[in-house]
């Protein structure tokens, strides 16, 4: 890891809210409560994830609103929103609303969805064409940070169409905004899932999604690839080369690696409770991806060995989410002998 960007490491943990329609010991306020544990536990921030109904889950904003007022300290974030499905106007409102109820502690994570059967459905649903998200995701993002830091917005894109549009009629002291002003918008990015090559097409795609990680980000956040540590550092050179070329630098950014992993007491149980759990959780995803590459799973010294290796090549915030029905004892795990672990992984 290069110096400039060394810096300290963040953990923070998924509260997975698609599990409590899966999980019968999971519900909505064993999640509420595991939140304000999570806090307590010393991490620091807390993530929901977000679906519509390819894979149904309780909804994000309204979720993480109410965590907001079950904790005082951890950042809020989106592990991912599927910004694309939302009208950008009325989601600049749902999130500045949220950002003002938190005291400015949210972290957006914005993404256009997997190309999974249903996550096309989806886009089918409601009317947007999926072959297009990519344009709709990064007109939506400029139309977001716009209103997030100017308090209003003039656009004419190719899917939406404003003009002079404001939270302001006049009659309000100043335009409804966040408190962060724009809050940090870490942008997903997982070229990778759509084809494991290294064509000229695969370039050609990194490098759109890096710029427009630079352009309208703060950060980039990604997953899924945990067998491949080379691939991480492979985008971050493309990430730096579109920093420069923007006039920016990189070493300002974050980059967040959301992992699915599960500490047991031997690499095999844990390998038994996490495939289990995925097969639930991503019925069609873990038909057709290697498992291996969700995160690790085994003994407390084989996950922080993972978690030092991925450091060194440049993660700054881990997104823990855990692949077992037992959320609170593998948060509990992670704290009292990962870290730890961790810890000692990094001071050698």
């Amino acid at each position: 890891m290069n110096a400039e960007r060394k810096r300290k490491v963040e953990f923070g943990v998924n509260l997975n809210n698609r599990e409590p329609l899966i999980a019968p010991d999971y519900d909505l306020p064993a999640l509420l409560d595991l939140s304000a544990r999570v806090e307590r536990l010393g991490f620091d921030s807390v993530w929901v994830g977000d679906s519509l109904f390819s894979k149904p889950r309780y909804e994000s904003i309204s979720l993480l609103s109410a965590i907001s007022q079950r904790t005082e300290r951890v950042r809020l974030g989106t592990a991912c929103l599927i910004s694309t499905q939302r009208n950008p106007l009325v989601l600049s409102m749902e999130w500045s609303t949220l950002d003002q109820i938190s005291g400015g502690r949210t972290i957006f994570g914005p993404c256009m969805g997997s190309a999974e059967v249903r996550v096309r459905q989806e886009y089918k649903a409601l009317g947007l064409p999926f072959k297009e998200r990519a344009t709709i995701f990064e007109e939506g993002l400029e139309i977001l940070r716009t209103l997030w830091t100017e308090g209003k917005v003039d656009f004419h894109g190719e899917f939406f169409d404003y003009d002079e549009i404001a939270f302001h009629s006049g009659t309000e002291m100043v335009p409804l905004m966040p408190i962060q002003q724009p809050p940090p918008t870490w942008i997903v990015s997982n070229p990778r899932l759509i084809d494991e090559s290294r064509d000229e097409r695969m370039v050609r795609i990194m490098k759109r999604a890096c710029r427009r990680i630079i352009e309208y980000g703060d950060g980039w956040m990604t997953c899924c690839r945990a067998q491949h540590p080379e691939e991480l550092t492979e985008q971050i050179g493309y990430l730096t080369e579109a920093a420069a070329e923007l006039g920016k630098d990189f070493a300002d950014y974050e980059v967040a690696y959301q992992v699915t992993m599960n500490v047991g007491d031997s690499e095999a149980s844990a390998n038994v409770a996490f495939d289990e759990y995925i097969s639930k959780y991503y019925p069609e995803l873990s038909q057709n991806m290697d498992l291996s590459n969700w995160g690790p799973v085994g003994e407390p010294e084989q996950i922080a060995a993972w978690l030092r290796e991925f450091a060194d090549r440049g993660v700054t915030h881990f997104i823990c989410r855990f692949g077992d029905l037992d959320q609170v004892g593998q948060v509990e795990r992670f704290a009292s002998e990962v870290l730890p672990a961790f810890e000692r992984e990094m001071a050698r």
